[in-house]
């Protein structure tokens, strides 16, 4: 039995990671500084939803659309700020996110816990070498059989052909596969057009599309989420 998680947001809290970072930045730039965090977070969380899947596409390279997404962001606020402003911000923004990153609570112990009886692998849509950093930050590299990213394999979910690399990748049957994340397109509705049983993890408290598939709102207790993954792929 194989059971497949998503990265950001599902183990590993990019949201919470990236809030903390946004406010640091911000209290280190004047422009931004009586800007409301939520405002200011809206509109970096749609600027990088509208860049990622080109980053992912290699229309843009990551380093470029940083820089134009800080030049997006600081518009409304700091219409004309200089290239090498920009550099510094978005170096100094990383730096932040770096020291904020944190797991989304429960992730280490419940892998631990499924590593026994399942093969584990990751279906993530972002950068290669991103993700590797991120699992090992998390110390989970030595849990992940398999880690799959959309710039590896060219697209992203919830296309097919990324779940297709992790089943294969693995040697795993969809019947007998469960895909764990918090994205109800990419990864609940890509899960199910290839035959894999979602689990939703819904941190958020958003209404359940289907209330067929199977939900879990925490990772904690482990106990808890442990029998819901593994019902799921006793089913």
């Amino acid at each position: 039995m194989t059971i497949l998680f998503d990265l950001d947001d599902t183990l590993y809290d990019h949201t919470a990671t990236a809030r903390a970072a946004l406010a640091a930045t911000a209290a280190g730039r004047a422009s931004l500084r009586d800007v409301p965090p939520a405002t200011l977070y809206q509109r970096y969380s749609d600027l990088l939803e509208e860049m990622h899947p080109r980053v992912m596409r290699g229309e843009l390279d990551y380093l470029t659309a940083r820089q134009l997404r800080f030049r997006q962001l600081l518009a409304p606020y700091e219409p004309a700020p200089a290239a090498g402003s920009l550099t510094q911000l978005a170096e100094e923004h990383y730096g932040h996110y770096r020291h904020f990153r944190q797991p989304v609570p429960g992730a280490l112990p419940l892998l631990q816990r499924l590593k026994t009886d399942y093969q584990i692998g990751v279906v993530t849509n972002n950068r290669t070498a991103e993700q590797e950093e991120k699992l090992e930050f998390l110390g989970l590299s030595g849990l992940v059989d398999v880690l799959v990213t959309s710039e590896a394999v060219g697209v992203l979910k919830p296309d097919p052909a990324i779940y297709h690399v992790a089943l294969q990748r693995l040697g795993a049957r969809p019947a007998e596969t469960v895909m764990v994340g918090d994205n109800w397109v990419a990864d609940v509705v890509g899960a199910q057009a290839v035959g894999i049983r979602p689990v939703w993890l819904n941190r958020t408290g958003a209404a359940r599309p289907l209330p067929e598939v199977a939900e879990l709102t925490s990772l904690e207790p482990l106990e808890a989420a442990y029998e819901v993954l593994t019902q799921t792929a006793r089913r």
